[in-house]
């Protein structure tokens, strides 16, 4: 049972969630997990100016993901930072490339999840998340979100991300906000949830 988890990330928040995704879908006996990156659109000038060059030297060892391995999984987890509410470009043009698999079903029955991030509390996670779905219901994927079994989405005690549509974090507005542990614990469960799921998906074909 194979899980996948493909990510895109600015200034590494994101990547941090997918390594935490990553780590509770592991958790699960006979999961194979696997963490890709989408490709950049950006040139390195532009992401020079904008200060995220040095950041992603931090996970630029990841693979960049391809259509056919999405073909490849049982599961899916989408991770990407949140832009005016939705999923960022980098994110959309890879999803836009899958029209041939659209074509064949290949997705149709496969677990899809999301998780995000925002530079602020009220920055558009859930709509990110919530938008994100469309796409992958449009590939016949079966939706899997973060259930309220993860207490720490009810905790008033401090500022965090997650919500029953999947896990967030909330990055700051110069990024200088690092994914806290509740918010990382919130990723470990929903991989762990979705790589459940998956297995018993898989037992069933």
């Amino acid at each position: 049972m194979k899980v996948l988890v493909v990510f895109y990330s600015m200034y590494g928040h994101i990547y941090r969630m997918a390594e935490a995704a990553a780590a509770g879908a592991r958790e699960v006996e006979g999961a194979a997990v696997e963490i890709r990156r989408v490709p950049e659109t950006l040139s390195e000038e532009i992401l020079g100016k904008m200060g995220a060059l040095e950041p992603q030297k931090a996970f630029s060892h990841i693979p960049v993901c391809t259509v056919d391995e999405l073909a490849e999984a049982d599961a899916i987890l989408f991770g990407t930072p949140t832009r005016f509410g939705n999923m960022c470009g980098q994110m959309k043009q890879f999803l836009d490339a899958t029209g041939r698999l659209w074509m064949s079903g290949t997705l149709v029955g496969k677990v899809g999840s999301v998780f995000t991030s925002s530079a602020t509390q009220h920055g558009g996670q859930e709509s990110t998340i919530l938008t994100f779905h469309v796409p992958l219901l449009a590939h016949g994927m079966v939706i899997v979100g973060l259930p309220y079994a993860f207490a720490g989405q009810m905790r008033i005690d401090e500022i965090t991300g997650c919500s029953p549509y999947g896990a967030s974090t909330i990055a700051g507005g110069t990024g200088e906000r690092l994914p806290s542990e509740n918010e990382l614990g919130g990723a470990r469960f929903q991989g762990r949830h979705v790589a459940t799921i998956a297995a018993k998906l898989a037992g069933g074909r």
